[in-house]
């Protein structure tokens, strides 16, 4: 395996990363929803315009990781006011962490979270957040092992689909 980049996403990936997120969401989720509520989804969390206001956000943060110049996966990080939860204005929200199905178990997501940690004490974030679907495993074990505990849980709609959410933490000081 060659070496992996993780470089920051300017407005002028908005292609690229609407192109890897709705890869890998419809790699991770097609299979247990509705077409008519992921096409509802996708078509909304990932249109052009509503990514490319996201990505001039100066709160939120963007990162590609690139192998062999091959967009892998991505991390979207929310500081401040981007945060989806009014948690606290000192935490970092990491919002998604997505790896395209063929790179699982590469590393990859340990690299974007790495990136996250790295903006998290650039910023002296107080703690790390995020919210998981409850029936995503992977997920849930791999935030369970970098150190995050369940502390709530909110509703997550799909479509016309209620999913609950695990709210999870890590405190950093």
């Amino acid at each position: 395996m060659n070496t992996l980049k993780i470089t920051k996403a300017t407005i002028d990936d908005v292609l690229k990363l609407q192109s890897i997120g709705r890869q890998t969401f419809s790699e991770t989720f097609a299979d247990v929803n509705s077409e008519e509520n992921m096409k509802k989804y996708l078509d909304e969390s990932f249109a052009t315009e509503k990514l490319s206001v996201e990505l001039k956000n100066p709160s939120s943060y963007f990162y590609l990781a690139v192998l062999d110049e091959k967009i892998v996966g991505y991390l979207k990080l929310n500081t401040a006011d981007a945060q989806t939860e009014k948690e606290d204005l000192n935490a970092l929200e990491i919002e998604r962490i997505y790896v395209a199905k063929e790179f699982h178990g590469k590393k990859v997501a340990q690299a974007l979270y790495a990136q996250a940690e790295q903006i998290a004490a650039k910023i002296k974030a107080s703690y790390m957040w995020l919210g998981v679907w409850e029936k995503n495993f992977r997920a849930v074990s791999f935030y369970t092992k970098n150190g995050f505990v369940q502390f709530d849980t909110h509703i997550f709609r799909l479509g016309d689909d209620e999913q609950t959410d695990l709210m999870m933490k890590k405190i950093l000081i």
